[in-house]
């Protein structure tokens, strides 16, 4: 189990590597995270999961489905969010306080668990935010409840390029019960910038207070696959010779799956931006998704944005608007069952939105129609992508682009219900006239092949601790309990 002492150290990736290095051996491996709270989500069999489990079950080379991460929080405000459970979403859960959720919510991940463990050799398991917050031990599910559930060895991650990663470590270790304490077999120093040298002597006197070892320094690394969260705040394209083209993606409060545009920024200079000066600046203007719709709506007007949106649509720039971006051009969202809240639109084009009860999740093929320019690249490919939405688009004065209302053009706006159309190298490429970015698999045998140099798996594998020592004792077929305290020659017996 991949653990950290806070967000952002990392887990993620790691957990993505480290499936990709077993896979390479020969094993069955799966991933699990049995809660992530995030909005970037991928549709499998069964609904939907984090986009981090879906790209972990890629790397495997595995089939995603939703056991691998049986609970998906989508937050949709700072007090309330929606609970997706085993794929789909459970609207008595999201009216829920959040601390009553937990009993409701364990024999899902319980029975998650032990149903990849009949079908799978080795399990890979990624915890969330840091084993140690104190205030929310009882309810914690997502960190070391699952690691004594199945005995599992842990590795704990720091970001050291924040800082005070020793100290993290140390305290969030400190911080464990004692028999938590004893399943850590080994501490990752990650995000490392410099020379390794410079640590010295703090692992070595880091394993004097704890008894555990440092099994990895991993280097900063620049990876072409999508962050857990997508991106964590805004950041501002990186302006070339003009080679390269800009790229602004509008990043609203509740904007979702920002993380399908990683690949994008490879080939384009890629602005995650609330700043008008970056809409006007690009030759590409995308509105991504959004989790609220009408909160993200009121947000874009006090803010001044949706002048800066209706001057790139009159400007020289394509906008290319995505699920709830697109919603957000018509003139109107309406709202007659009570998903959301109905909306004014931007009225930047001519149709509207009407908000449906059925959650629609579906992985989507289609193919694009004759399109004039500027988008007529995009005629005839096929492509596929995954739907994820409530609502169904109207457009009495637009042109179809995709079949069955899943797309539209007008003039330089293409809007289209699919997800995961910038994660394709064909229609990059061909949107935007560069080179195709590397696949995503490519991007994953590549961290692999960097965490592999830098990384003791065999050390995190074989495990320093009593639970570990158990775990393994019945992967060879015993089930039966071992006592804490056996010697080491009586476990190996």
């Amino acid at each position: 189990m991949i653990q950290g002492v806070s967000s952002w150290a990392g887990k993620s990736l790691l957990t993505t590597a480290i499936a990709r290095l077993l896979s390479r051996r020969g094993l069955a491996v799966a991933p699990f995270k049995a809660v992530n709270m995030s909005n970037n989500a991928r549709v499998v069999d069964g609904g939907e999961i984090g986009a981090a489990q879906y790209l972990q079950a890629l790397a495997a080379g595995v089939v995603p489905d939703v056991r691998m991460n049986p609970v998906l929080v989508k937050p949709e405000g700072d007090r309330r969010s929606q609970v997706v459970l085993r794929g789909v979403a459970d609207q008595e859960l999201s009216r829920m306080e959040w601390r009553k959720r937990a009993d409701h919510l364990w024999p899902a991940i319980e029975e998650s668990l032990e149903s990849l463990g009949e079908q799978f050799e080795f399990l890979v398991l990624e915890g969330a935010g840091s084993p140690a917050e104190i205030n929310l031990r009882s309810v914690d599910l997502a960190n070391m409840r699952v690691a004594r559930h199945l005995g599992a060895r842990v590795a704990l991650v720091a970001n050291i390029d924040r800082g005070g990663a020793f100290a993290h470590l140390y305290g969030t270790w400190s911080l464990l019960a004692p028999e938590e304490r004893d399943m850590v077999a080994g501490f990752v120093l990650n995000k490392f910038r410099g020379d390794p040298a410079l640590l010295a002597p703090g692992p070595d006197d880091l394993r004097r207070m704890t008894g555990v070892p440092t099994a990895g320094v991993i280097p900063w690394l620049d990876h072409s696959l999508p962050d857990e969260d997508g991106v964590a705040h805004e950041r501002r394209a990186r302006h070339g010779d003009g080679a390269r083209p800009v790229v602004a993606v509008l990043c609203y409060p509740a904007a979702s799956n920002l993380d399908e545009f990683k690949l994008l920024e490879q080939v384009a200079d890629v602005a995650y931006t609330r700043n008008a000066a970056e809409l006007a600046r690009a030759n590409l203007v995308v509105l991504p998704g959004s989790k609220h719709v009408a909160t993200d709506l009121a947000w874009l007007r006090e803010r001044g944005l949706d002048r800066a949106v209706a001057a790139a649509i009159d400007g020289p720039a394509r906008v290319v608007a995505i699920c709830g971006g697109m919603q957000m051009l018509g003139h109107a969202i309406h709202d007659p069952v009570g998903v959301e809240a109905a909306a004014q639109g931007l009225g930047l084009i001519d149709a509207e939105t009407q908000f449906e009860p059925a959650k629609r999740v579906r992985r989507t093929q289609a193919e694009f129609s004759v399109l004039p320019p500027p988008w007529q690249a995009l005629t005839g490919m096929s492509v596929t992508g995954y739907e994820i939405r409530y609502g169904s688009t109207i457009g009495r004065g637009l042109h179809p682009a995709l079949p069955d209302g899943l797309g539209y053009w007008s003039g330089n706006v293409l809007g289209v219900y699919l997800h995961g159309l910038f994660e394709h190298g064909e229609f990059v490429s061909s949107l935007l006239g560069v080179p195709a970015p590397e696949s995503l698999d490519d991007a994953i045998d590549h961290l692999a092949d960097a965490v592999d140099e830098h990384l003791d798996l065999d050390a995190l594998l074989l495990g320093r601790s009593h639970g570990a020592e158990v775990n393994r004792t019945r992967n060879l077929g015993w089930s039966g309990p071992l006592p804490v305290g056996q010697a080491e020659d009586e476990l190996q017996t």
